[in-house]
């Protein structure tokens, strides 16, 4: 589940309602080739709009400026983090809506486990093999 580097790499002094309609589409789109009726829109959709106060909670005050926010400069364990809570929540979002059920909870919780280790593995390698270098 690569796609939702989209919200990790999105810039942060951008519109916020293009921001998030973009994300649903992305999310829509994958729901309607995977045929997984919303699950992946309401996901990405959750993470973009709670992605300014992880951000805000990961990093200190000072350290987040709009301005000049990317998170190719940001220090390997931040980063991390950052994409760990995100991808953390999404994958739990989209294996809990996708089992719907309680007696399903084990297996919830180790597909959000299993999946998020990949997700987080091949999202911080992509972020840190093809960023530019200044």
């Amino acid at each position: 589940m690569v796609y939702i580097v989209w919200v990790f790499l999105y810039p942060v002094r951008k519109t916020r309602s293009l921001f998030l309609i973009l994300s649903f589409l992305l999310g829509i789109s994958i729901d309607f080739f995977s045929d997984s009726g919303g699950v992946n829109a309401f996901a990405i959709t959750f993470i973009a709009y709670f992605r300014l106060p992880i951000l805000m909670a990961v990093l200190k005050k000072s350290d987040l400026d709009y301005g000049q926010f990317n998170l190719k400069t940001l220090s390997a364990n931040k980063i991390i983090l950052f994409i760990s809570i995100l991808t953390v929540i999404h994958h739990f979002i989209v294996f809990s809506l996708e089992y719907f059920s309680f007696s399903e909870f084990l297996n919830i919780i180790s597909n959000t486990f299993l999946t998020s280790i990949f997700t987080i593995m091949i999202s911080f390698l992509g972020i840190t093999l093809f960023a530019k270098k200044k």
